[in-house]
Formats: C-alpha cells, structure tokens, sequence
C-alpha cells in the first residue's frame, strides 16, 4: 500500500490549493533550475533508469522515447506534444491532474522539452474537457507571470513556450500522429509510419507525443531520484500509478497507487470491494474499453502492472478499471464498446471503416439471439482481418474486446442463441 509521503499527486481530489502558491508549498516548483542544469543527457539517463514507461496505454519506455529526438538540431525546430485528448472509455486519470494538479504537468512538460532540446510544448487537450482547460490555462499564465517558463525559464537561460489546444473531441485525435494533423489545423486522421514523429512529426520537425501522467510525474522523480521511483512494483512495471476505477464497486474512484499492485487489494482498499461481495463479481476490463477483460477467477491473483496483465492476454492501458458484476449483461456491454468505436472511426483504413461497422452488427444481433452458432467463429475471423491492417491502433482497440468476449463468455452467447431458438428468451435481459 502506498503511503501519502511517497504519492506523486498531492491534490489528487482537489482538497488544497490548485494555484501556483499552492503547488509550491506542496514542493512543486522546487530547485527546478538547478534539475535543468544537469544537462539534457544525464535527465534523459535518469528517466531511463527510473524505468517509467509511458502512461497512455502503449507502456513504451518514456526515456527510450525521448533519446529518439535528435541530438543535434539540423535547423528545424523540436516539439513536445501532451496528449490530453483522454477519450477511452472508462479513463478519467489524466483529468483529475489537469483540474487539480496542473503545476506538475506545466513544470513536467518544462523540463522534458529541455530534455529534447524543444523550446515549444503544446498540451492537446479534448474538446469536452472545458473546466479542466480553463484551470490548465490559469496554471501556464501564473507559470509564466511567475518567470517559470517564457524567456529565461527558471532563470536557466533556456527559453520554453507552452501552448494549450483545444480539440473538438474526437477520439481519434488520441492517437499520436492523428492529434499531430488535428494540432496542425487539418482533419484528425492517422499517418503511416514511418517517418515516425521523432523524424518528422508536427509542422514536419522532430517531435515527441508523451502522455499527461508521463510528463506530470516527471519533475519528482527528477527530485527524489530514479531509485525512489523504480523502487515501486516488479522490474519492468516500476514506479507509482493512476487508476481510474469505474463501474460496480462502492466507491468508484481515480486513486495513485505503486504499480503491479493486486487488482483484488485495489478494488477492496480503495473502493469498499464489489458491489454485492467479491463473489459477485463476474468480469473486469483492467485497461480501458479497448483491453480484453479478465474472468472474475483470473481477477484474484493478477497483479496491476504491463506484464501481468499481458500474459493473461488483456493489458494494464492506460489501467481504467471498469468492474461489471453478475447483473451485466456481458454480451450487450462489449457490443456497446463495438458502437463506440464503429462511431469514432476515421474511415481512412478500409479494414476498420468497413469492419467495426459489420462487427458492431454481428454484435446487435448476439445480444438479441438472433445469430446462428457458426457467426460467433465469422466474428472472431472478421476482428482478426481487422486488427493489424489498419494504420493506427483503432481497429485493434475494436476487435480486442470482441476477442476477449468470444473466448471467455463464448458459452453465455451460445445459451443466447439456443435460448432464442428455443423460445426461452423471456428470461434473458436481451431488450
């Protein structure tokens, strides 16, 4: 269990003050010249060696990222971009640190655009987070009133820049190179790769895409060492975590807790257990709507952390746990995943434009029972066309939950099936 000296985020529930004389008097903002003057390679060292990886799904290692960005400028500018575009289903982490905590993002994003030797940073942030913007905003003024960063930030002789865009909230504009062409004032829609950002990213120069919590965290580990920070969870899985938990618990809640914590601990520490006893649980999405979710015997023993999670087949995302109970219908939760992102696709890829829309029908028809036995394998054969072939990751995030539905509840959508054959289907929930 994580103690309250050891958290990153001290106004996590916005219990104190949200300004920069509040930020300050939490530690923020402290000695940050003197963490820049260590020089742009020993920072990127360190962040490398506290093993942080990136906190908005994909888990890269956020050291190893930022040591892409050229060494030596050929002319063109650099360019940090934060993506605040938080729009997977279940995720609200990066939230509470905008509304609540937003000197640590304003400070983070600071001293690693130093660290890649960027002097502009623009925060990307979604188009229906409109409190949330406004208190960022008010946290970069005073940053800049205050000398933090502008000309000379810091008195460090560097100069920094930072922006805050609003979008106009699609989920698409998450994925890194479709919020580089939505920043850049075109329609959000994924580039091929390479050239990778880092080559060519926004305005065609070296850019990195980092998430909120990656960069929020940076400036206290940069302060209390890598060794604090990689001392938290397994090797690999280091360092303190947001978890957002939704869905049937007692308490819902958005808590900073050390990574590769038990799901089991988490669930009964922090949100007062299932709702209806942990014998009621039935399936948990641990990631975030795009992950496959884990059967309620796998949830006992499985650890919170990038690994563990992906030997179970699903993954720790951007670890948005969404808890259903015996009360769920599972078939009618995963098809309205299926909707979502039918609805949220660019249309750019022929796999994910035609191919969420047919599986999001397929799926219509399992909730009502009104398939034959042999579709459930169509199904699986259709997602496994779509992930792969598509240029960014949506159509992977479509058919994932598909996926972990037919392997793991393959039987409730037979009994489904037959039921509606059969004429029982009064006693099934499948309005």
């Amino acid at each position: 269990m994580l103690t309250d000296q050891d958290r990153i985020f001290s106004n996590l529930y916005g219990m104190h003050d949200r300004t920069l004389a509040g930020a300050k008097k939490r530690g923020h903002w402290n000695g940050t010249k003197e963490i820049l003057a260590r020089g742009r390679d020993t920072i990127v060292e360190q962040i490398k060696a506290s093993g942080l990886r990136g906190r908005g799904g994909a888990g890269f290692p956020t050291g190893l990222k930022w040591s892409f960005m050229p060494k030596q400028s050929d002319g063109r500018p650099a360019y940090l971009v934060i993506n605040a575009d938080e729009s997977e289903p279940g995720t609200c982490k990066d939230r509470e640190i905008m509304r609540h905590d937003p000197h640590t993002l304003v400070e983070g994003a600071l001293i690693a655009s130093f660290a890649m030797g960027a002097n502009t940073s623009y925060i990307y942030i979604r188009g229906e987070y409109i409190r949330e913007r406004e208190a960022l905003q008010k946290a970069i003024d005073e940053a800049y009133d205050a000398g933090l960063i502008g000309k000379n930030a810091c008195g460090s002789g560097y100069d920094f820049d930072l922006y805050l865009h609003h979008g106009a909230g699609a989920y698409i504009c998450g994925e890194e190179t479709s919020m580089l062409e939505s920043l850049e004032g075109r329609k959000g829609m994924p580039r091929m790769k390479p050239p990778f950002p880092a080559a060519s990213g926004v305005y065609g120069c070296p850019t990195t895409v980092n998430n909120v919590e990656s960069i929020a965290v940076v400036p206290t580990i940069l302060r209390r060492g890598a060794d604090w920070f990689a001392s938290f969870g397994r090797p690999n899985n280091t360092g303190t975590k947001l978890f957002a938990i939704s869905g049937h618990v007692n308490n819902p809640c958005v808590v900073e807790e050390a990574m590769s914590i038990p799901l089991k601990d988490l669930l009964e520490k922090h949100c007062g257990g299932v709702r209806g006893g942990w014998k009621n649980l039935k399936a948990v999405i641990p990631g975030g709507s795009s992950v496959q979710l884990l059967r309620a015997e796998e949830c006992d023993d499985v650890l919170m952390d990038f690994d563990a999670l992906r030997d179970l087949k699903s993954g720790l995302g951007t670890a948005a746990v969404i808890v259903m109970d015996q009360s769920t219908d599972i078939i009618k939760a995963i098809w309205r995943l299926s909707k979502f992102y039918k609805h949220e696709s660019c249309g750019q890829c022929t796999p994910c434009r035609e191919g969420t829309g047919w599986m999001m029908r397929v799926m219509e028809r399992l909730v009502k029972g009104e398939a034959e036995i042999e579709e459930i394998d169509m199904l699986q054969q259709v997602t496994k066309q779509v992930e792969g072939h598509t240029i960014c990751a949506l159509g992977d995030a479509a058919a994932w939950p598909i996926q972990g539905l037919i392997r793991q509840f393959r039987d409730e959508i037979e009994d489904r099936i037959k039921a509606k054959k059969t004429g029982r289907m009064g006693a099934l929930a499948a309005e």
